[in-house]
């Protein structure tokens, strides 16, 4: 985590900004290396926008290089993530965490999944390191996400998100107690 000198905690950077038309499938990397996220509905044009909790999926690229580490040929967006990040370890932000994006804000709302099916990723390595190493978000502001953004710290959560049900946290839960996840 980096402090710039204007008191901003910066702690990573965008490094891929991805959609796809359906869900289920990889994500493709936007060309222009630009999406725009509305509040309350997620990446516009992203088959997984809508009011519900998982709005934007982030997953960083130091996990991609986990996949690639395990010998699978993979990159942003293989693993349906709207948001790939560098510098940042996703997963230990608490729920409640907000962060900007360009003039986009984002409130962290589940930290991993529980994959009621096994996508192609899996079924190539055995394993798949987003529903470990992903987290999902709600749009708080509109704006728009480009390459290179930095990823600013608003306010650090407190394990709770007035978006995310508690069905939700309790299945991924009961998943890392069974050591499924």
């Amino acid at each position: 985590m980096t402090t710039a000198s204007s008191e901003k905690t910066i702690l990573g950077k965008v490094t891929s900004v991805n959609i796809s038309e359906r869900k289920g499938t990889r994500k493709t990397p936007v060309a222009e290396g630009i999406i725009c996220v509305a509040q309350d509905l997620g990446v516009e044009n992203d088959a997984h926008a809508g009011d519900w909790h998982r709005q934007v999926s982030f997953l960083a690229e130091e996990s991609i290089e986990k996949a690639r580490g395990m010998g699978l040929d993979v990159k942003a967006g293989d693993f349906a993530e709207n948001i790939t990040t560098i510098g940042m370890e996703l997963p230990t932000l608490p729920i409640g965490t907000v962060l900007r994006i360009g003039d986009s804000e984002f409130e962290i709302s589940q930290i991993g999944k529980v994959c009621h099916t096994r996508c192609a990723i899996y079924h190539q390595a055995g394993d798949c390191i987003f529903p470990r190493e992903g987290i999902f978000s709600v749009v708080r502001k509109d704006g728009e996400v480009k390459v290179a953004d930095e990823i600013e710290l608003i306010k650090l959560g407190d394990g709770t998100c007035d978006a995310t049900p508690k069905a939700a946290i309790d299945e991924v839960d009961a998943a890392r107690a069974a050591g499924t996840l």
